[in-house]
Order: structure tokens, then C-alpha cells, then sequence
């Protein structure tokens, strides 16, 4: 295929850049504070790939405010330097983000700055209001750092201007309540903005690339699309930018800022376009892209000149000269879940991807990494989930005889399951990509074979992994009773998710309950699953919120808002005790007296979703007859995508 308008140069101010391509700005914490041998790795893989501008990550330009790469550090430059001089041979422009969070600071105990003394949404955080003598430090400090940033030798920075950080504070009319220059009417509001961007502007050269984030916030009061164009025209208008980034979202509304499998291809295009239709400056846009061919019509329609790309990315760094080479089908896809890049960075570890095991290991790990064996082996793998297609893929890209047996006439394990939720079919995405990488790769796969330890043992292979996946406990246990499980779970229509979405009843009734002890969001799409034919629905949880191991994906809100005039209703902090005829018995999960304010709910079918357990019966019958035995994946323990393939990956490369 060809990308006529992809593969095309652009300029940005005097600076060309090889391709409409970029890598947006966006948070790894791989660095600590500064520029890691870890972060350069991961930018320079990404570069080696072929994108046309890598715009790193977040950086602080005040002490007031620290994040993943703290520029205000004296010793800083050291580390961007080593990273300019491994991007540049690789013809990729690299720019810096130039970042204050506002009240989103103060994770380090010390009160945060902002425009106004309003607390922050997520931490609750109450700032400091800036004085003018703590503007014009601030205001410094930006320019100080973009000067920094051109004597490292990078090629220009961008200004955050969006997402609720400190110029969108001032920006905005919901946390800029100030009565003095710097708040009021709008045009007092972006003065901050552009005394920033002066500043800048004074402090480098005029071939150094200056740009600046900004957006529509989609809170109601915040900043509008209109308020955006007046912005944005204005710094056009008065020559301090030589390109204009449109995103959407802030901390009022994250789930739009990193829209996950729920939002469609390009879905931050209708309130951007807007935006770049209304100045003549070169535009970038973003929005959950993932191939160049979806980049390509972008641009041929003329709605942005560059569209970035960064899940897409983080999944498989070499996207772009993959599909340049006419190798699209084998870029690996981005599947959005949300599991490993944002839910890392929320509890507080470094991003990874659920479905690249080298992304943020790029100096242990990953295909770039991979070598033949130096003796080809014989290798058997037990069960065809993600685990064992990861495990099968590596071990026949290092040049092993590889067989593959999975019990199922399919392949894909759980992922099977969970890609028929209501908009989580994007799962099924890259079972497909495995499976047509481990056919290409000369995989002998054996389908409805089911293997016993006598089997394994005639098959005689050198090495053999058992990916055998896990099962549903259907005993009613749920963590907050351990010694009370819900009473008569063998009733008719009781059901396990996978029964409700791979072998769904003919007759499910009119009405369903789904009990979900374990909080992902497999209780949520059994609900919906459900609601989606025709019966009313209560979802019951004795967690303390609904899905709290789904809410760092960013997708539990929008969830919600698709249930809004739905017949779904939900029950925390609530334990099933017993299921009679056509119902159950629910009560409260923090109380001991067992039907204490307990209630009865209709219930034509209930949904027990429960904590699976290994399925690795062979491994223990096989384990101390073969030398070469290892045991992945769910049948190791049950987890979550990412923990299979990175399994599978590490067992591929080690045997």
C-alpha cells in the first residue's frame, strides 16, 4: 500500500521533518526524575522505527512541581544529551515537552503553585495562588529550560498547554478565579500563556521549532473549542509558535485525554478539527490512530498535517517503517486496553504494554533482542491462549522445530471470551496478529488436541511448555465470607461469564444478577452483555466501588455513561448469600450476621464471576519427568493479558 501523504515531508518552522508521523508527548516514568539509559532505549527503538518526531515526555521546568523528567535538575542535560546523540543518526527530530503541573503537583509533600487556590479534581490537593513574583519565576524557569533544551542539541519544544497543567489553569475560567491582569476575560486568562511562550521565544534561536498543546477540556464551563481558537490564532497572529497541538480532555475528564477500546479510531477529531481548520500554522492531532493508512486519510482530507501516534508505539515500535515496507499486517496491534501503559503509571510503576513484553525493557528484552539459537530444539507447547502463542512465536522466530497443541478447535484462550464484550473486541486483535505470526512462522498448530501426560511423554519434544490457562471457580466463594460461599450455586441458571459469552443460554430470562467478586471489568461487560439482550440488570460487588481494578484503564466512566438510562442498577459493598428460585438473597459485605438487611432480587440468571484457578494438572503429573518443563501464564497463576505474553515471551527467548 502506498501513504502518499504519509510518507511526505513537512516543515515546522525551518526544521523539515521526514514524515507526517510523530510520537506525542506522554508519561513512561522510566527515568526517575531524568533521562535513564532505560528511557533513551525505549525513545531509540521508537526512532529506529522510522517515526518523523519523538516529543518526550513531561518535563518539569520548576522545582514547585516534580514529574518523570525533572529539567530543572543541574544535571540534567547529561542524560538528553546521550539521547539526542542516539535519535539523531536515525533522522528523527526530537523536541522536548515543556511542562508545570499546577495543583497537580505537590506529590512530593510540598504545597503546589497555581493560578487560583482551588483544589486539585484528582488529589484534593489546595494550592498555593501564584503571586506575580512567583509568575514571573515560573515564567523564567519555562524559558530557561527551552534554552537548555537547544544547547543539548534538541530541535525544538512544546509547550502543555492543555490537560488541566498550570497554563490551562490560568487558561481557565473554572480554576482562574483571580481578579487582577492574569484572570477575568479571556483575554487576561491566556496572558500567562503567551508571557510564557515571549519568554521563550527570547531565550532561543529562530530555527529552534516552538509549538504549544492545547484543547478543548469537555468540562462543562471549562475551556471551549471557541476559546481554543481565539488561543490559537492569537499566538499565530503575534508569531510565537510555529505549530499548533490539538488534544482534549483534562483530570475532569481523563477518560478522554487516553480514550480507550470503548473510543473509536480518530475519535478526538471532532472537537480538533475545528481547531486546525482555524489557523494557517501546521496542525498535529492524535486519537487512538494505530496504522499509517488511518494517518494517511487524516491528512489527504486535510483535517491536521501530522497525527500522532503513541499506543500505537508502544505496542510496536518499528509501526512505521514496517508499513512503509509493505509489512502492515505485521505490525503488532495496540489493543487499548489501558493495562500496562496508564494502569502502571496510576499505581505508581513504570509503563509497559500488555501486548509488547519489550516496551520499557528495551535493554533486557524484546524482539530487537531476539537471536537464533545456537541448538535448534524441539519444543511442545500445551495450550494456544496468548501465553502459549507468545511462548510458540519466539521460540520459532530463534529457530526452534515448534508444535503447538491446543484442546479447543480455536485459538486464543480467555481472550476468546473477553473480545465478545460489548466494546472489547479490539482483545481479538491480537490473537489474530499471533496466530498469523506463528502460521508465518512455520508453527506446526494442532487444534482440537487434547494432551495427556502419556501424550506429552510419546511426543518426546526437548523442551515443553504447558500454557494450559485457568478455570472458573463456580463454589460461590467470595473474598469477603471466605467461610460463608453463596448457597446453592449448582441451581439452574447460574453461569460463568465464559458459559454467558461463549455457550449463552437460549433462555436467559428477564431479569439477571451478576456477582463480581474480583473488580476487572469482566463483571461489567457480563452486565452489559446481558443488558444488550433484553434483561434488566444488578450488579453486586462486595468491593468497595464498582470495578476498582478497572478504573485505572480509564473505561469504568465511560462505562457508566453508556449504562445512563439502561435497566442497570449496582450494589457495593455487597456479598451474595443465597440463590433460590428465580432469585437471590444479597446483604450488606461488611456485616458478619448472615441475613442482616439482606434483600431478595429477581433473578431469572445469575453470573458468578469469580477468581479462576490454574488449570496446571499436567505440569504436576509431568513435573521430574522431562528436564526442560516450564509452566506460563495462567496455568502458573491467574492474571491478566499482559502477565501471558510477557511469560511467553521470556520462556520463548530462555529455551
Amino acid at each position: 500500500m502506498s501513504y502518499t501523504h504519509v510518507d511526505k515531508p513537512i516543515k515546522l518552522g525551518n526544521l523539515e521533518i521526514k514524515n507526517r508521523t510523530f510520537r506525542p508527548a506522554h508519561a513512561t516514568d522510566l527515568g526517575g526524575g531524568r533521562m535513564s539509559d532505560r528511557l533513551i532505549a525505549y525513545h531509540e527503538e521508537r526512532a529506529r522505527g522510522g517515526v518523523g518526531l519523538i516529543i518526550n515526555e513531561i518535563g518539569s521546568v520548576h522545582p514547585s512541581t516534580h514529574m518523570y523528567q525533572n529539567l530543572f535538575e543541574p544535571d540534567y542535560d547529561v542524560g538528553m544529551r546521550k539521547l539526542v546523540d542516539r535519535i539523531k543518526p536515525h533522522g528523527t527530530r526530537l523536541f522536548q515537552q515543556l511542562w508545570h503541573g499546577g495543583h497537580c503537583g505537590g506529590w512530593d509533600g510540598t504545597p503546589p503553585w497555581s493560578s487560583s487556590d482551588l483544589p486539585n479534581v484528582e488529589s484534593g490537593y489546595v494550592p498555593v495562588r501564584m503571586t506575580k513574583a512567583m509568575i514571573d519565576e515560573v515564567v523564567g524557569a519555562y524559558a530557561d529550560a527551552a534554552r537548555r533544551m537547544e544547547a543539548c542539541g534538541l530541535d525544538g519544544v512544546d509547550l502543555h498547554g492543555a490537560h488541566g497543567y498550570l497554563p490551562h489553569q490560568f487558561f481557565c475560567a473554572l480554576t482562574n478565579d483571580r481578579d487582577d491582569e492574569y484572570g477575568g476575560p479571556i483575554e487576561n486568562r491566556m496572558r500567562f500563556v503567551l508571557e510564557v511562550l515571549t519568554a521563550i521565544r527570547s531565550n532561543v534561536s529562530s530555527n529552534f521549532v516552538v509549538g504549544i498543546r492545547v484543547g478543548n477540556d469537555l468540562a462543562p464551563g471549562g475551556v471551549t473549542e471557541a476559546d481554543t481558537i481565539l488561543l490559537a490564532r492569537t499566538l499565530e497572529e503575534k508569531g510565537l509558535v510555529d505549530y499548533i497541538n490539538v488534544s482534549i480532555g483534562s483530570y475532569a475528564r481523563n477518560d478522554k485525554m487516553i480514550g480507550g477500546m470503548n473510543e473509536p479510531t480518530g475519535y478526538q477529531l471532532p472537537t480538533s478539527i475545528p481547531i486546525t481548520q482555524s489557523v494557517k500554522l501546521p496542525t498535529l492531532v492524535t486519537g487512538r490512530f494505530r496504522t499509517l493508512e488511518e494517518i494517511d486519510q487524516v491528512i489527504r482530507a486535510g483535517e491536521a498535517d501530522m497525527v500522532g501516534l503513541v499506543r500505537a508505539m508502544i505496542a510496536d515500535p518499528r509501526l512505521v517503517a514496517k508499513s512503509l515496507a509493505g509489512e502492515s499486517d505485521r505490525v503488532r496491534p495496540c489493543i487499548a486496553c489501558n493495562q500496562a501503559c496508564v494502569t502502571n503509571l496510576l499505581i505508581g510503576a513504570p509503563m509497559e504494554c500488555a501486548v509488547n513484553p519489550g516496551t520499557g525493557h528495551e535493554l533486557e528484552r524484546g524482539d530487537h533482542l531476539l537471536t537464533p539459537a545456537p541448538e535448534p530444539r524441539s519444543v511442545l507447547v500445551i495450550g494456544g491462549g496468548p501465553a502459549g502463542m507468545e511462548a510458540a512465536r519466539v521460540a520459532a522466530m530463534r529457530g526452534h522445530s515448534v508444535i503447538l497443541a491446543e484442546a479447543n478447535p480455536y485459538l486464543g484462550g480467555a481472550l476468546r471470551a473477553a473480545g465478545k464484550v460489548p466494546t472489547r473486541h479490539n482483545l481479538l486483535d491480537i490473537i489474530t496478529w499471533l496466530e498469523e505470526e506463528i502460521f508465518r512462522l512455520g508453527v506446526e498448530v494442532r487444534l482440537s488436541t487434547y494432551l495427556d501426560a502419556d501424550d506429552v511423554l510419546e511426543i518426546g519434544a526437548d523442551v515443553v511448555i504447558v500454557a494450559t490457562g485457568s478455570m472458573e471457580r463456580m463454589n460461590g466463594v467470595q473474598m469477603s465470607h471466605l467461610g460463608e460461599p453463596i448457597r446453592n450455586v449448582e441451581r439452574k441458571g447460574v453461569i460463568s461469564s465464559t458459559e454467558l459469552f461463549m455457550a449463552t443460554p437460549s433462555n436467559l430470562g428477564k431479569s439477571a444478577v451478576v456477582v463480581d467478586d474480583v473488580g476487572h471489568f469482566e463483571g461489567l461487560g457480563s452486565a452489559e452483555f446481558l443488558i444488550n439482550q433484553g434483561l434488566e440488570v444488578t450488579y453486586v460487588t462486595p468491593r468497595r466501588e464498582i470495578a476498582p481494578l478497572a478504573r485505572t484503564t480509564l473505561m469504568v466512566e465511560p462505562y457508566l455513561q453508556r449504562m445512563e438510562g439502561k435497566p442497570f442498577h449496582y450494589m457495593i459493598r455487597t456479598r451474595g448469600i443465597a440463590i433460590g428460585e428465580g432469585d437471590i438473597t444479597v446483604g450488606p459485605a461488611y456485616l458478619y450476621d448472615t441475613m442482616a438487611d439482606s434483600v431478595t432480587i429477581p433473578a431469572d440468571t445469575i453470573v458468578l464471576v469469580s477468581h479462576n484457578r490454574q488449570n496446571r494438572d499436567i505440569f504436576d503429573t509431568l513435573e521430574g519427568q522431562i528436564a526442560n518443563l516450564h509452566v506460563i501464564g495462567d496455568a502458573a497463576a491467574p492474571r491478566y493479558v499482559q502477565a501471558a505474553i510477557r511469560e511467553g515471551h521470556v520462556v520463548g527467548a530462555a529455551v
